[in-house]
């Protein structure tokens, strides 16, 4: 994704009218006054009337006519497939457009050029989001399967039909369960999976909290980001536990870390930035002590 989020998506019928309904029942109506009127009448006792050609009742017949003509199954089944084979058709003319011109994917060149005709920064929140429905499993990739299954579940066929899911698509990642579930494919999402990694970079996953988190920033993110680019030599990467944890600590823990425990089932590495956290504020708050007695002498020695 260009820089790749951090290393640099049924008709009428005339049949049963009113009017051919009415013309029934009076020829009938008229028939029948007639064999009242004649004392030879049928043998069964039935006007002659009351009976088609065929040998079907009139009455009968008026009800079929009636009825609006019905489609088969098989009918309605024809029309949705040829529906979703033109959709398909439209996603492959899609997906061929960026696709790689060596491999069946599309690349980071392909990606910036999608990106692009998205009218979306590569290192955008739409984008992560959009991998996420994707359920692409690598950074600056989409494969066949990804980009066409993915399509198909934003119900989107061309590149109007994804901007205009944007809207819905960032709503949807508000919800607490769709928040998670992406929060946490943004740790599989960020892996090198050539290199069959198993923790994220430093730098990686600190690039990733600040997009994952762009809709629904947590208070204590920042002095968390801070703490991890203080101190590179003592954080090596980001492991799973951590990350999927670091979002538990942010529903749990106060932004003054006063409800924070060693005691409980926390990384080692939360215990590490509290106390680190703790001592800075502590600090910050002495030279601020400091300012404001220099500043009361100095107001103390104008007014002698």
């Amino acid at each position: 994704m260009g820089q790749c989020v951090t290393k640099c998506k049924n008709p009428s019928s005339t049949l049963g009218s009113k009017n051919g309904e009415r013309e029934s029942g009076s020829k009938s109506h008229s028939k029948r006054s007639a064999v009242h009127k004649d004392d030879h009448g049928s043998a069964c006792g039935k006007s002659s009337g009351d009976i088609l050609v065929n040998g079907t009742k009139k009455t009968d017949a008026t009800v079929e006519s009636s009825q609006p003509p019905t489609f088969s199954g098989d009918s309605k089944k024809d029309s949705v497939s040829s529906a979703e084979e033109s959709s398909l058709q439209k996603i492959g003319e899609l997906f061929r457009r960026y696709k790689d011109e060596r491999e069946d994917a599309i690349l980071e060149e392909g990606m910036e050029r999608f990106c692009n005709d998205l009218c979306v920064d590569p290192t955008e929140f739409k984008v992560l989001v959009l991998a996420w429905k994707f359920q692409a499993a690598t950074m600056c990739k989409f494969t066949r399967k990804e980009f066409f299954e993915g399509c198909k579940a934003i119900n989107a066929d061309s590149i109007d039909g994804i901007c205009a899911r944007f809207p819905s698509l960032l709503n949807e990642a508000k919800q607490e369960d769709k928040f998670k579930d992406l929060y946490r494919f943004t740790f599989q999402f960020g892996l090198d999976s050539e290199e069959g990694q198993r923790s994220l970079h430093r730098e990686i996953a600190i690039a990733l909290w600040k997009l994952v988190f762009t809709q629904n920033k947590p208070p204590i993110l920042d002095q968390w980001l801070h703490f991890l680019i203080e101190n590179p030599s003592g954080i090596k990467g980001i492991s799973r536990d951590t990350w999927n944890m670091f979002l538990n600590f942010t529903q749990v823990i106060g932004p003054d870390l006063s409800n924070y425990s060693e005691d409980e089932a926390w990384p080692s590495l939360f215990d590490t930035f509290v106390e680190w956290e703790m001592e800075r504020r502590k600090k910050e708050e002495e030279t601020k002590c400091i300012k404001s007695s220099d500043t009361e002498g100095l107001c103390a020695e104008e007014q002698t």
